[in-house]
């Protein structure tokens, strides 16, 4: 079993930056594969970037060049490194492992990018 544990949301106006931090409680937080997933209001929850035990990296397209994923094993932390925020990336953001966990969701913490 493992928690996570969101952090860092807020409000920010477009094209600002936000860096979501994850904590992970209760497992070898370095065996797994984790991401960063996001749900907007109405809509599925998708995943936004991941990365892999071996630090491979992967992002949905409209976030390529605006967010950076990475981890820290040693404290089993991720972190999600998120620029030029634009009006669309407005959600509540959870990390989870990937694929997710049904019980590992958090609570999540809630971006929100307007002017």
């Amino acid at each position: 079993q493992v928690q996570f544990e969101e952090s860092g949301g807020g409000l920010v106006q477009p094209g600002g930056s936000l860096r979501l931090s994850c904590a992970a409680f209760g497992s070898i937080f370095s065996m797994y594969d984790v991401g960063w997933y996001r749900q907007a209001p109405g809509k599925q929850r998708e995943l936004v970037a991941s990365i892999s035990t071996d630090g491979s990296k992967n992002y949905i397209d409209s976030v390529k060049g605006r967010f950076t994923i990475s981890r820290d094993n040693a404290n089993a932390e991720m972190y999600l490194q998120m620029n030029n925020l634009k009006p669309e990336d407005t959600a509540v953001y959870y990390c989870n492992r990937d694929p997710p966990r049904n019980n590992f969701w958090g609570q999540g913490t809630q971006v929100t990018v307007s002017s």
